[in-house]
């Protein structure tokens, strides 16, 4: 059920974060911004494993007329804030992900509705740290490179809403630079589209999500798609391509 609050204004901020000026303008830009608990962001407690820490973002419950054109997601005390942006333009304003914590912090997600308003939800997670300054693991493994860019995707039949849950993962090791001696290496970019090549989500990715990454979203396809194509790369040009069938449709077929 949609939380019906009123949100709260800027300058009460709910998590008391002494970052939260500086992640207003730097992040968003100094624009208008509310807290709002109809931005549901879920994330343990305290993270058992820094490195891998569970979100899920989830903008649904705002009002259907405003439109979620945007979702940033950040974490105020991380070296780097920015976790990534999600433009969800055939898909709900929903997403699942693992991110890397420095120290204890706030995480929050802001949906930009059309009229540009900022609508800000967090949680407080707990963390020993050192998520973001810890090399890779598939820097343990002499062929992590031959591996890179390989991609494991499943899709859901659809819901009763019609939505389509799309989950999918991307061997990558997504290096922060900020371990001694391994410079930042990361997917910068990711897009899924339907069978008639309709952008169903963008997302920009930055260095504090996981390794391997994986992401959970829900997409509307259009009627006829097969199939959904998801394309990207990473800062040094390294492309990421596959196909994730519609099995239930493909099914269908005469």
């Amino acid at each position: 059920m949609a939380v019906s609050a009123a949100p709260a204004i800027a300058d009460q901020d709910p998590l008391r974060s002494v970052m939260w000026d500086d992640m207003r303008a730097v992040i968003l830009g100094g624009g208008d911004v509310v807290f709002d608990q109809r931005v549901r962001v879920t994330a343990p407690a305290n993270a058992e494993d820094a490195l891998n820490v569970p979100v899920m973002v989830d903008a649904s419950g705002l009002d259907a007329e405003d439109e979620v054109e945007e979702i940033v997601v950040f974490a105020d005390m991380n070296p780097i804030p920015r976790i990534l942006n999600y433009r969800p333009a055939g898909a709900k304003p929903l997403i699942g992900f693992r991110l890397k914590l420095q120290q204890a912090t706030p995480i929050r997600a802001a949906a930009r509705t059309r009229d540009g308003v900022w609508h800000v939800g967090g949680v407080f997670v707990d963390a020993a740290g050192g998520g973001c300054t810890s090399p890779a693991l598939a820097h343990g493994d002499p062929q992590w490179e031959r591996h890179l860019g390989e991609v494991q995707a499943r899709a859901w039949a659809p819901a009763a809403d019609g939505g389509v849950r799309v989950r999918f993962r991307v061997r990558h090791p997504m290096d922060t630079g900020l371990a001694p001696g391994i410079p930042a290496f990361y997917l910068e970019s990711l897009a899924v589209r339907d069978g008639d090549t309709r952008d169903l989500g963008q997302i920009d990715l930055f260095e504090p999500v996981s390794e391997n990454p994986v992401f959970t979203l829900e997409v509307s396809p259009s009627a006829g798609s097969r199939s959904l194509r998801l394309t990207g790369r990473d800062n040094n040009g390294t492309p990421v391509l596959a196909d994730i069938p519609l099995s239930w449709r493909q099914s269908a077929l005469p």
